[in-house]
C-alpha cells in the first residue's frame, strides 16, 4: 500500500527539504520540558509558607536584637538544603533515563545513502533499517520486510512481520530483513520520547501524605499564630507593660513551641537517608518523598517470564496425542523447525533439542504474533501448528484437556503439536475447521534463585502479589506457587471475561 505524501524513494529528500523542515522544526529532537530547572527548584524550596513564617519571626527577633533566640534557624537551613540537594540530585539521575541506544541511522537524501546522528532526521525522511538497527521515530515501512522486537514498549518478547504500509514504533529493534521507512512522527511527538519524557516526569503535585499532613498542619498553625501573637503581643506590651523586646521574645517562645519544625526535619533526614540506601541499590527515585510511596504500596503486579523466571526456556520432552499413530514426532517438529526461523525465546529452544527432521521442505510459513499464539509452516495442503493449546484447540480444548493438563499443573509450558486441514497464511490466519492434534512439547522457566526470598519478603510486609501473564493460566498458576507467591492457586483466565463479568 503507498503511503500518502510518500518520500520519492529513489532519491530521499533533498537538502531544500530537509532545510524546510528543520527551519518548521520537524526535526526528532526530544526536548525536556519535563523538568524544572535549578532555579526552579530552589525558588520552590525556599519561598514556601514553612519558611515564611520563620523569616518573619526570625526578622523580628533580629529587630530586637534577641540573636540568641534564633537557634530555630539551622533547623530551617538545614531542612531546605536537604530538600534543595535531593530534587536536584532526583533530576540528574532522570535525565540520564533513556531508551534510545542507537547514535546514528542510515538515511536516504539526494540519492545518497548517508549516516547521521538520529537527532539530526527530519519527518517524512526514508530510513533505512537492518538487523540489529533500533528504530529512530514513528515510521511506516515503504519497501522491503523485516521482523522487529517491541519488547522495550510492549513486554512481549515475539517478533513481528512489517511490510510495506506497516506501522513501526521507535524503540523496537530490527532482528531480522532490511527495509526502507518514511518517518512519520520524530522528536518528542514520537511514542518513545512521549513514554520516556512521562517515565522522567518530576510532576508537580505532593505524593507524600506524610508531607503533606504536616504542611496541612503547619498551614492552620500558621493561620492561627498570626492573630495568637498580636493578641500575647498586646497582652505582654500594652496590659503588663513590658518592653518592647521583652514583648517579642516571649511572645515568639509561645508561637515556636506550636510549630512541629524538629518534626519536619525529623522527616525530611529519614526521606533523604531512606533516597541514598535505594540509590546505592540503583533504584531511580524522582525525589526523596516517594520513599514514602513505595512504602504504602500494598500491591504489586508482576509478568512470569523474565521476572520471575530466568529470561531463557528449554524443552523438556514430547508426548505424543492418544490420537497420534504417525512416525515419529520429533521428526515431524525437526522439519517444523528447519524451515521456521528462530526468531523469538520458544523457537530457539524447540530449535535447540529438535535437530533432526526428514528433510521435508515447506512451501511457506506463518510467523508467530502474540494475537494468535501460535506458528505454521504448510506442507502441501496442510498446516502444521504448534502454539498455545487453548488458541489452537479452541471448541475441541475439553476434548484433549486431559491429556496435557497434569504437565501444566506441573509448571510446564505446554504448546500443541497439530496438523490443520488447509493452508494458513498471515492475511488470514483465522482457524475455522477442527485439528488433528499430533502431541505436545513441554517446556520449562528455571526459577530465578532470588524470586523465592524476594516474594517472602513482600508477603512479611504484608504487599499482595498479582501475577499477569499471557501464558496458560494453570502453568502461571503453578510457577507462582513454586516461587512462594500466597494465593497463587486463585488464578483467573482473562479469556473467560466478558462484559466485565467472570464466566
Amino acid at each position: 500500500m503507498k503511503k500518502e505524501n510518500q518520500t520519492n524513494i529513489a532519491t530521499g529528500l533533498t537538502e531544500a527539504e530537509v532545510k524546510q523542515r528543520v527551519e518548521n522544526g520537524q526535526v526528532n529532537q526530544t526536548v525536556d520540558n519535563q523538568f524544572k530547572t535549578n532555579g526552579q527548584i530552589i525558588k520552590e524550596n525556599v519561598c514556601t509558607y514553612f519558611n515564611l513564617i520563620f523569616l518573619v519571626l526570625a526578622i523580628l527577633l533580629l529587630v530586637v536584637g534577641a540573636y540568641r533566640d534564633l537557634t530555630f534557624l539551622p533547623v530551617i537551613i538545614l531542612n531546605t538544603i536537604i530538600g534543595i540537594i535531593q530534587e536536584i540530585s532526583a533530576k540528574h539521575t532522570l535525565s540520564k533515563l533513556s531508551v534510545m541506544n542507537a547514535t546514528e541511522v542510515t538515511v536516504l537524501r539526494d540519492s545518497k545513502k548517508v549516516k547521521i546522528p538520529i537527532e539530526k532526521l527530519v519527518v517524512d525522511d526514508l530510513v533505512i533499517l537492518k538487523t540489529g538497527d533500533q528504530i529512530p521515530a514513528d515510521a511506516q515501512v515503504v519497501k522491503g520486510n523485516i521482523r522487529v522486537n517491541e519488547a522495550l514498549l510492549t513486554g512481549e518478547s515475539d517478533e513481528i512481520s512489517k511490510d510495506p504500509g506497516s506501522k513501526l514504533m521507535s524503540g523496537s529493534f530490527v532482528v531480522s530483513g532490511e527495509a526502507y521507512a518514511q518517518l512519520e512522527k520524530v522528536g518528542k511527538d514520537s511514542y518513545i520520547s512521549k513514554l520516556t519524557m512521562k517515565a522522567k516526569s518530576m510532576g508537580g503535585v505532593e505524593q507524600s501524605e506524610m508531607v503533606r499532613s504536616i504542611n496541612g498542619i503547619i498551614k492552620w498553625v500558621g493561620i492561627i499564630i498570626i492573630p495568637l501573637g498580636i493578641a500575647l503581643f498586646s497582652l505582654s506590651f500594652f496590659k503588663n507593660h513590658a518592653s518592647f523586646a521583652h514583648s517579642i521574645v516571649s511572645m515568639e517562645a509561645a508561637v515556636l513551641g506550636m510549630i512541629p519544625e524538629g518534626l519536619y526535619l525529623l522527616t525530611t533526614v529519614a526521606l533523604a537517608l531512606s533516597a541514598v540506601r535505594l540509590a546505592r541499590k540503583q533504584v531511580m527515585l524522582h525525589d526523596m518523598k516517594s520513599v514514602e510511596t513505595l512504602a504504602r504500596v500494598n500491591v504489586l503486579c508482576v509478568d512470569k517470564t523474565g521476572t520471575i523466571t530466568e529470561p531463557k526456556m528449554a524443552v523438556a520432552k514430547t508426548i505424543n496425542s492418544r490420537a497420534f499413530n504417525g512416525q515419529n514426532l520429533d521428526l515431524l517438529i525437526g522439519d517444523f523447525a528447519k524451515n521456521m526461523p528462530a526468531d523469538n525465546v520458544t523457537m530457539k529452544a524447540i530449535h535447540a533439542y529438535f535437530k533432526t527432521g526428514s528433510g521435508q521442505k515447506a512451501d511457506s510459513v506463518l510467523p508467530f504474533t502474540s494475537v494468535n499464539k501460535f506458528s505454521g509452516v504448510i506442507f502441501g495442503q496442510t498446516t502444521m501448528l504448534i502454539g498455545a493449546p487453548e488458541m489452537i484447540l479452541r471448541k475441541q480444548f475439553d476434548q484433549y484437556k486431559d491429556e496435557f493438563e497434569e504437565y501444566a499443573e506441573e509448571g510446564y509450558r505446554v504448546l500443541i503439536v497439530a496438523n490443520y486441514p488447509g493452508v494458513l497464511t498471515e492475511d488470514n490466519s483465522k482457524l475455522s475447521k477442527d485439528v488433528s492434534v499430533l502431541g505436545y512439547i513441554l517446556l520449562s522457566n528455571p526459577i530465578r534463585k532470588e524470586a523465592k526470598p524476594t516474594f517472602e519478603y513482600f508477603g512479611k510486609q504484608g504487599i499482595n502479589i498479582k501475577v499477569i501473564s499471557g501464558d496458560n493460566p494453570v502453568t502461571v498458576s503453578r510457577v507462582a506457587g513454586q516461587a512462594g507467591i500466597v494465593g497463587a492457586d486463585k488464578y483467573i483466565d482473562a479469556q473467560e471475561i466478558h462484559d466485565g463479568k467472570y464466566e
